[in-house]
């Protein structure tokens, strides 16, 4: 078959500022697997430019595929841009059979099947294994009900879905698609060719926010050596300098870790690695820190997601501040880069909180942070709890994070964001974190903090602007569940837990 793969464009406001773009690592996950399985796959990565839909559609009609796939990492905020991509490409071919994958129709199937039927079969869960039997299902003809983990309408119109698929034991059994696009395109880290890659899937921990844990099921880990070769021949024969890891938590063995580590250093190529852990793991593995670094470790954002104990106790992040504290004093001592998250818009928030958690940053001493607003997916516990919550902001393009969309008991969005960005200022601009932009001892890190504060100013000054001129926000609105749907937290496990075997953090300890 011919097939074509769709990155939409993001509207999200850290897409559209940086000058930097990275592959799309889901839609090259599941083109490697179809490739190898005799299919002709191409990419259309509209983020480029970014693309009108027009363009689009042009470019996959002048492909004429038999079967077109989309998907986004950031799958509920671009939802909305997928549709109508999709509906284009059906309006100008009704032929084309559209396949739609990503974490947000894994869970929002009934209703995204229901809304439009541009969409022929939503993909539930990871997709490699399950896009591979699909194509081959379409290509002889064979009832698509014979397929785990896909939902679809029948011949009568009436939505379906098939049992769960099982989740991938070994991760090493489908490799990434690379040929599919050009390094040379892809960067990060101020210019830095680049590419996102996965150690592992999923997270053991049990953060009742989290809209990645559930999808993935349980934590699984690639073989570390594999993994460490991969890197280096991408670095060999592409010239790629700089691994964005996506995995929710990579540390989360010590032993698959440390082997990790271990490997890279054996590769001895000068390869940048940056992603996100916990602090108790950066902790835990203080006396191994030195590795982390020569392994090419050069930032990790941690996912502290507030200072407050009540607060943390009431997400289950599991978390403290004195471990939060020490993770980043403990990265610092070993010249690798601390992202502090701050999540903001919990209900009950006054002003003293947020002059409290200002002082806990300036305590924490990160060397970056990133403020987040809570933003509940109707398939997380934490959407049980915030379920009769106003909802201020009902265009799903913004629930990326980086806009408030609940309602607060205490604080209106106006001092909300004016709060917000006076803290972010205050945290980065300070003298102390002047004087590491300036003069740290590590000129490679001299350069990533420089071009991520450049990269800020200007996402600050966009979100401001755009709060002031560009959002409206509700003062009436819906309340989550009204808006959502009843809670999904009973179905948050995507996939089957592997009968066979897997290299699980049960078996890495």
């Amino acid at each position: 078959m011919k097939i074509v793969l769709i990155n939409p464009p993001h509207t999200a406001i850290g897409s559209r500022i940086p000058d930097d773009h990275l592959p799309p690592l889901g839609l090259l996950s599941v083109g490697g697997p179809l490739i190898d399985g005799g299919h002709r796959v191409s990419l259309v990565d509209a983020e480029f430019g970014p693309m009108a839909i027009a363009e689009i559609v042009n470019r996959v009609a002048a492909i004429e595929p038999d079967l077109v796939l989309i998907g986004h990492s950031g799958s509920t905020s671009a939802h909305p841009t997928a549709r109508l991509i999709a509906e284009a490409v059906k309006r100008k071919d009704p032929a084309i059979r559209i396949v739609y994958g990503g974490v947000f129709p894994t869970y929002h199937w009934r209703e995204v099947l229901a809304e439009t039927e541009a969409f022929d079969i939503l993909v539930r869960g990871e997709g490699e294994e399950t896009m591979r039997r699909l194509a081959d299902c379409l290509a002889t003809g064979r009832p698509l009900a014979t397929i785990p983990g896909i939902a679809y309408r029948d011949g009568d119109g009436e939505i379906q879905a098939t049992q769960p698929a099982q989740a991938i034991a070994d991760l090493d059994a489908y490799r990434i698609g690379w040929e599919l696009i050009d390094h040379a395109s892809y960067s990060y880290w101020g210019g830095k060719r680049a590419v996102v890659m996965q150690f592992s899937r999923g997270c053991p921990h049990l953060c009742n926010y989290c809209g990645q844990r559930g999808f993935w099921t349980r934590w699984r880990h690639r073989s570390p050596e594999l993994f460490a070769q991969e890197i280096a021949r991408l670095y060999r024969e592409q010239g790629v300098e700089l691994i964005n890891l996506a995995d929710e938590n990579p540390t989360s063995s010590r032993k698959a870790w440390l082997a990790f580590l271990e490997a890279m250093i054996a590769e001895n190529v000068p390869v940048q690695i940056v992603g996100s852990t916990r602090a108790d793991d950066i902790v835990r593995d203080a006396d191994i820190l030195h590795l982390y670094r020569k392994a090419g470790v050069v930032r990790w954002l941690l996912g502290m997601e507030n200072t407050d104990e009540a607060t943390l106790a009431l997400i289950k992040k599991g978390g403290g501040k004195t471990t939060d504290r020490e993770a980043i004093r403990l990265l610092r001592q070993h010249d690798i880069l601390s992202m502090a998250t701050w999540v903001v818009g919990f209900e009950e928030e006054k002003l003293s909180d947020l002059w409290r958690g200002f002082r806990q940053l300036i305590s924490y001493d990160p060397d970056q942070i990133q403020a987040l607003y809570v933003t509940p997916h109707r398939w997380t516990p934490f959407f049980r709890i915030a379920r009769d919550r106003q909802v201020i902001e009902t265009d799903i393009r913004k629930w990326d994070y980086k806009h408030q969309v609940l309602k607060m008991r205490y604080l209106n969005p106006f001092v909300l964001v004016a709060c917000v960005k006076l803290i972010e200022v205050a945290v980065q601009a300070r003298p102390k974190a002047l004087m590491r932009i300036l003069f740290h001892r590590d000129r490679e890190q001299r350069h990533s903090m420089r071009w991520y504060t450049q990269m800020g100013r200007r996402v600050w000054f966009h979100e401001i602007l755009e709060f002031l001129f560009r959002r409206r926000h509700l003062k009436d609105g819906p309340t989550l569940q009204n808006f959502w749907g009843a809670p999904q937290d009973a179905e948050e496990e995507s996939m089957l837990r592997p009968q066979r075997h897997m290299k699980s953090l049960d078996a890495a300890e």
